[in-house]
């Protein structure tokens, strides 16, 4: 007899509960903090090329935040917000990935970004909103896109962008393509809407989507204790049918691997996979926040010994693939290079204004050309108010 419900029916004739805590999900270590392989564990194939390209990202990613993180404490940038401590799972994910793989990030993703291709004067152009950027000024710093590697646009709600992987994904395994999309987001995210509806669209459907949850610990200030009871996030795929993977996200090769794993199911078997990356959040969640408010020094500082850029370059080291003098040369050649890009784009001029809806439309609609004369109205009449603007609206 056919099963309506679609659900297992297993006869038990005496009640009893199923524990919350039933399912634990192990998680996947290969990297040792000292940079040698946990016993057991064999690390994934990696050429030298790949390898250091990887790490160069992650120093890249390192040394881009502190400098702009120091541009927004001097007022030269509005906003912006760090990867710190979790480089290995952005840059690992995304190495595992082919080039036409759709990113759909959430706003710590920068390493994955500039693995892509992205480059720095690209990413100067966004954090100062000039004329140069892609995105036209109509973003927040840090909400990167480029339609040229297949990195979508960020969008600052939170959770928006996990039905919309959902959503490509299945466009992707409707047009044949050998192609899967990746979703990053934060457990905070995962309490949103949107998560559940998104993953449990991708189950049904049955769509090559890769979910990436970055479990860092704190939602801006809520801990993941206060957020949910049940085992991590990783458990919840199972709730939906899927597979799930947990794994160390200050690990690269096990982030890598894992990645690997997921991306080969979800294209072969045209199904959903759920990684869930355990890591910490060592800066604050961004420039307007305050972690002291909610979590000790000492409390950091532990999680500061588990840093995933001296691991994997422990791990570099002992293979023979870097040494200490040319590592120490590179970052300072990256501290100078992007100094030097970001005096270059803070004097570019800002786009003008009417790409507000230059694009929106093929042509712009009466309503929203009321609009921008309305908003240049407006500026006209307080040009104090707007003096970038004021003087660029003829």
């Amino acid at each position: 007899m056919t099963n309506p419900n679609n659900a297992t029916i297993t006869s038990v004739h005496t009640a009893e509960f199923t524990a919350g805590d039933a399912l634990k999900i192990p998680t996947l270590r290969i990297l040792r903090d000292d940079g040698s392989l946990y016993e057991g564990a064999s690390a994934p194939e990696l050429d030298k090329v790949t390898a250091l390209k990887m790490y160069d990202t992650m120093v890249f990613t390192r040394v881009l935040d502190e400098r702009m993180l120091a541009a927004q404490r001097q007022g030269r940038i509005s906003f912006y917000m760090q990867c710190l401590g979790e480089e290995a799972a952005t840059v690992g994910s995304a190495a595992a990935l082919d080039d036409k793989d759709m990113i759909m990030a959430q706003y710590r993703e920068q390493g994955a970004l500039r693995y892509r291709g992205f480059t720095l004067e690209q990413f100067m152009n966004q954090l100062f909103s000039n004329e140069k950027d892609l995105g036209k000024g109509r973003q927040m710093p840090v909400h990167y896109g480029s339609k040229d590697i297949y990195y979508m646009t960020i969008s600052s709600p939170l959770g928006t962008q996990i039905p919309q992987a959902s959503g490509y994904a299945y466009a992707q395994k409707l047009r044949g393509l050998k192609n899967t999309t990746i979703c990053y987001f934060g457990e905070g995210a995962a309490s949103e809407g949107d998560f559940h509806a998104g993953l449990n669209m991708a189950a049904v459907h049955k769509t090559p989507v890769i979910f990436f949850c970055r479990n860092n610990g704190y939602a801006i200030s809520t801990p993941a204790n206060e957020q949910f009871v049940g085992d991590g996030i990783a458990c919840r795929a199972v709730g939906y049918g899927m597979k799930s993977l947990r794994v160390d996200g200050a690990d690269i090769l096990a982030v890598y691997k894992a990645t690997q794993m997921a991306r080969q199911h979800a294209i072969e078997h045209n199904e959903p996979v759920l990684i869930e990356s355990m890591a910490y959040r060592l800066g604050a969640h961004s420039s307007s926040d305050d972690p002291s408010g909610y979590r000790s020094k000492e409390e950091e500082e532990k999680w500061r010994q588990n840093d995933p850029i001296s691991r994997y370059r422990l791990w570099l080291i002992e293979k023979g693939w870097l040494n200490d003098s040319d590592d120490k040369a590179t970052i300072e050649a990256l501290r100078t290079e992007i100094l030097d890009a970001l005096k270059v784009a803070e004097k570019v001029a800002k786009p003008g204004i009417e790409h507000l809806i230059s694009d929106v439309y093929a042509e712009p609609i009466p309503a929203l050309q009321q609009q921008l004369d309305e908003l240049k109205a407006h500026i006209r009449k307080y040009p104090d108010a707007y003096p970038v603007t004021a003087g660029r609206l003829d």
